[in-house]
């Protein structure tokens, strides 16, 4: 499979810079893969689209300011540090930029605050770093990392939190599960008020989610490990939900990669790895719904989407998009595929 055939021309003026005035106000394209039908809504309305036997499965990780600027001992050199996964307590794997500058036991000093020493090297400029600080971490990061917002998003955020899931509560997301950014608590209310059950699960996005494909034959494309948690009472509500026979909606492609993960004749509570590829070809086992953004040519989320819906499908949609102005990417509109 070519990863040609996931490419498709975005003007950059598609390309959403901020997020939209409201949450729920962004657009809504909804895709019915049993009438092979496209209609154009606003966020709000997925309430019409959601049915009284629907479950929503929403990803309640939370971005941490992961993007740090620091200087290296002994050379003064500037470098970037991109956290992405905590592999043990204080010690991290990041992207480093530029990589080359970073050996074995090299330094990077942030502030006088933390100290970041180079224990590992990995390849595509990833380094294993432990960390030593005083006081408690996440207030370290706070006062000295900033949000890692995409390459593609060069505006600056005005309010952190428009970065942030309004559910978002376990920290260590190096990204944040965008398509949950369209919720608000009042929507999530009345969808529960319609009684669709919404279950929590937790993906830490990590460089699984959004690493580029450079293969060109998608099938030889690896995944990066990314964590996730299911806790015993999402499990049990989850195991109840296939017995009952409910339709799994998944908010995300990472809360969709963590319900295709775990399922093996049921669902299994505690914390796992995931690297899960997901193309065309791939049979579902319990994900019967998606809501996800508009995503990047080539990536593996379009892959993702192209096999849950079809590819011609999402094919025909994206044009629509393009054509109909809709907002791409982490700010951008959304996608309902039914």
């Amino acid at each position: 499979m070519n990863v040609n055939d996931f490419d498709f021309i975005l003007p950059k003026e598609k390309i959403a810079q901020h997020p939209s005035e409201k949450r729920d106000h962004s657009r809504l394209m909804v895709v019915d893969i049993k009438t092979q039908s496209i209609s154009h809504h606003h966020f709000y309305e997925i309430i019409d689209e959601l049915e009284p036997n629907d479950v929503l499965v929403l990803n309640d990780t939370k971005v941490i300011p992961a993007r740090l600027m620091g200087i290296k001992e002994e050379t003064e050199a500037v470098i970037e540090v991109l956290l992405l996964k905590e592999l043990a307590k204080d010690t991290w794997e990041a992207m480093t930029k530029p990589a080359k500058r970073v050996k074995l036991g090299t330094k990077i000093h942030f502030e006088s605050l933390l100290t970041a020493e180079c224990i590992e090297i990995k390849e595509e400029g990833l380094r294993v770093f432990k960390l030593s600080y005083e006081g408690i971490f996440i207030e370290i990061l706070e006062k000295l990392g900033s949000m890692p917002l995409p390459p593609y998003i060069t505006e600056k955020l005005a309010e952190n939190d428009r970065y942030q899931t309004v559910y978002a509560k376990d920290l260590g997301s190096a990204a944040a599960p965008t398509a949950g950014l369209h919720f608000t608590k009042a929507l999530l209310k009345k969808i529960e008020d319609k009684g669709i059950e919404i279950i929590p699960v937790t993906l830490h996005v990590g460089l699984g989610t959004f690493k580029p494909v450079s293969e060109t034959d998608i099938t030889k494309h690896h995944m990066h490990e990314e964590t996730y948690t299911l806790s015993i009472e999402s499990t049990n509500r989850l195991n109840q939900a296939v017995k009952d026979h409910k339709n799994i909606v998944c908010v995300g492609t990472t809360s969709l990669r963590t319900v295709e993960s775990n399922y093996n004749q049921g669902f299994h509570a505690g914390t796992f790895q995931t690297s899960i590829f997901i193309y065309p070809g791939y049979q579902f086992k319990a994900v019967k719904k998606l809501i996800t953004n508009f995503h990047l040519p080539k990536s593996t989320l379009i892959m993702l989407v192209s096999a849950l819906a079809g590819s011609s499908l999402i094919k025909q949609a994206y044009h629509e998009a393009i054509e109909k102005d809709y907002r791409f990417f982490s700010f951008g509109d959304a996608m309902f595929i039914k």
